[in-house]
């Protein structure tokens, strides 16, 4: 009983680990989606950090606001959704297709 116990606080430990890691590598995962042919680009990191956004100047003119409110919501919406994709394909490889809640 007492060895089960140890197994399982060392299998905690390697949970643990393992998850650090994959922290990691979704703070260094860059997630770039663009819109409107490029002339909109959102980078997103795989924790669903804001990293960068650049627009082009030509949707910059007088008139152009909700075109470019609405290029910017759905690259951001695009973005969250493959930051969301990549950080659960990680994590899938860790809890090993266990059913746990919020993973």
């Amino acid at each position: 009983m007492a060895f089960d116990k140890l197994k399982q606080a060392k299998e905690l430990g390697d949970f643990a680990k393992q998850a650090r890691k994959i922290q990691k590598e979704l703070k260094d995962t860059l997630i770039e989606v663009t819109e409107a042919e490029g002339k909109v680009k959102i980078v997103f990191t795989g924790e669903q950090k804001l990293e960068e956004i650049a627009i082009d100047d030509s949707l910059l003119q007088p008139g152009n606001r909700k075109q470019l409110e609405e290029y910017l919501k759905n690259a951001i919406g695009q973005a969250i959704k493959q930051s969301q994709q990549v950080a659960a394909q990680k994590m899938q490889s860790i809890t090993g297709g266990l059913n746990l809640p919020g993973m």
